[in-house]
């Protein structure tokens, strides 16, 4: 009986040990969750009121990641003499980072290092402590080749069998299920061997399957920690837990992450107004037909669009088209002259015959003649009215935006054949809802960096109530802004606010509707802030809450930053 209950034990004990190795083996199953947060290399920060250092360690080597502190832009051709565990070493450029060839950085411990840089002028100290940890530890091996299972392994396989297999008979594991079957069988065949004196052979088979699934269990545990581990262990950008977000020097360089230091002063306060771009009134210009006719083009055709015209260029004729009603009137009055023409005629026949008898005086002959001269320039001036086309001349210099003009085309009186503008010379027509005078310049915020700076012309006055006209003046002549653009500019008013001006690409949408920026907490970590603005002109906003002075953030890449997980 008393070898009956050890073979059982035997069986038992081996069983556990070979639902272990099977559970832990290959990881399939799941049960082994992924690291939570990936470890990054080990590295050293410094930082001064000049630069701002990270030095990472990449086994044999250190990378040295250096930047102005306010602005976070990398500095490139500096001199970096760092001193080492090894003695004093020289980093070596490579791009905008430097390099240190560093054995040492593979031995675990705390490294002090001492950085001394040299950028142009600039002269500037700055110590960090390297801190390298331990590596992972594998699971302790058999004592020796005489198969004895050591005091470490005995106690880890006590604690998996506690805690390992109740939680797996609770969620009736197949593969638990499956191995108390094999199990089972297998004691019975221990047993039929030791009814037949076979009880030696039993138990070294036993204690075999002990050894062989425990140690396969550990080796695999071991081998897979340290898989875990290395993998585990790399620079990657990513969200915290807390919101924060952790951007390596390696991920900002690639980002092109810039930051300014907060500096809190009084500005003058702004207000937004909806506009549109219009030409210059003095100096745009529409070539108008006085009479109704038929349009003729000059010598050399109608000037196209976009066109380059000067004042006083012919641009177009007009011919004269007579209505039914207006040719049966000039016919008659051509009648009616031509009839006064003749009666004029004969009573100066008789005149002149009376003159030279001395009964009709001279002035009686000279009034007849007048009288007759002005018929007959009456009687040829309704001649020439079907000869003699309306001129259309450019009244301004500068390009044709409009053209409505074609051979043979019929306009009627003041239509709009031509709009000259000069492209050059624009005004912004905006319009103020609000109740606060604008009193100052004003300015549009553009894609392509600096704002387009606008000059107040002069306002207007609100009709039944509706929206006041304001004009500006556009001082950009770099062909930014085209007629018909619609645009928001912001414009000052009397009104004074005290805040941080920051650009307004660095306040960003956060995931609830806030309006954030990330302010840069640590060398490679970012904290999103929730802010108050309020507009200040084309390129910028005033931050009145969430950061105060001195703190800095971040002005270019915060979209980049902000879709980082």
């Amino acid at each position: 009986m008393h070898s009956i209950r050890l073979t059982f034990l035997a069986a038992a004990f081996s069983l556990a040990n070979v639902v272990y190795a099977l559970a832990h083996g290959g990881h399939n199953h799941g049960d082994a969750p992924p690291p939570a947060t990936v470890q990054s290399a080990p590295r050293a920060t410094a930082a001064s009121a000049l630069f701002e250092l990270v030095a990472v360690s990449n086994g044999g080597f250190v990378t040295v990641y250096l930047d102005r502190f306010d602005t976070n832009e990398p500095v490139a051709g500096a001199r970096i003499d760092v001193e080492t565990p090894a003695g004093p070493v020289t980093a070596t450029p490579d791009g905008d980072v430097y390099k240190i060839d560093a054995p040492w950085a593979s031995t675990p411990g705390e490294h002090e290092l001492l950085f001394t840089i040299t950028a142009d002028a600039e002269i500037d100290f700055l110590t960090g402590t390297l801190s390298v940890p331990l590596a992972p530890a594998a699971p302790a091996a058999n004592a020796g080749s005489g198969g004895f299972v050591s005091a470490a392994l005995a106690k880890q396989f006590r604690d998996t069998v506690a805690t390992t297999v109740p939680q797996r008979l609770r969620r009736a594991d197949p593969a638990l299920i499956f191995m108390g079957i094999v199990g089972f069988l297998g004691g019975a065949l221990a047993m039929g061997l030791i009814r037949r004196r076979k009880l030696v052979a039993g138990l070294l088979a036993s204690l075999l399957a002990v050894l062989i699934g425990t140690t396969f269990a550990y080796a695999e545990t071991a081998s897979s920690a340290a898989v875990d581990a290395k993998a585990a262990i790399r620079d990657v950008a990513q969200r915290m837990a807390d919101g924060r977000v952790f951007a390596p020097k390696s991920a900002q360089r690639i980002l092109a992450i810039r930051t300014i230091s907060a500096t809190e002063t009084e500005h003058r306060s702004s207000i937004e107004m909806p506009g549109r771009v219009i030409p210059d009134p003095n100096e745009s210009g529409f070539v108008q037909t006085a009479i109704g006719g038929r349009l003729l083009a000059p010598p050399g055709g109608f000037p196209p669009l976009g066109a380059q015209v000067k004042a006083g260029q012919l641009m177009a004729y007009v011919e004269p088209s007579l209505a039914a009603a207006d040719q049966s009137s000039i016919r008659q009055s051509k009648a009616e002259l031509d009839q006064e023409i003749a009666l004029d005629e004969r009573q100066l026949e008789r005149l002149r015959t009376l003159a030279m008898s001395g009964t009709a005086s001279a002035r009686q002959l000279e009034e007849a003649e007048l009288t007759i001269d002005g018929l007959r320039k009456r009687r040829a001036a309704l001649e020439a009215i079907r000869m003699e086309p309306e001129r259309l001349v450019a009244p301004v210099s500068g390009i044709v935006s409009k053209a409505n003009a074609a051979p043979g085309l019929i306009a009627e009186t003041n239509t709009e054949v031509f709009h000259i503008i000069n492209p050059a010379q624009l005004w912004v027509e905006a319009l103020s809802f609000g109740r606060n005078e604008v009193s100052g310049n004003a300015s549009i915020g553009t894609l392509e960096g600096s704002p387009v700076t606008l000059t107040l012309v002069g306002a207007g006055f609100a009709e039944d109530g509706q929206a006041q006209p304001v004009h500006f003046r556009v001082d950009d002549k770099t062909g930014r802004l085209q007629p018909g653009d619609r645009v928001t500019l912001v414009a000052q008013t009397e009104a004074k606010t005290k805040g941080i001006a920051a650009p307004r690409e660095a306040v960003i949408r956060g995931a609830n509707g806030e309006d954030i920026v990330f302010v840069h907490t640590a060398p490679e970590l970012f904290e999103p802030r929730p802010v108050r603005t309020e507009p200040l002109d084309g390129g910028r906003v005033i931050i009145v809450a969430g950061i105060s002075a001195g703190e800095r953030f971040v002005t270019e890449g915060a979209e980049l930053l902000n879709q980082l997980r």
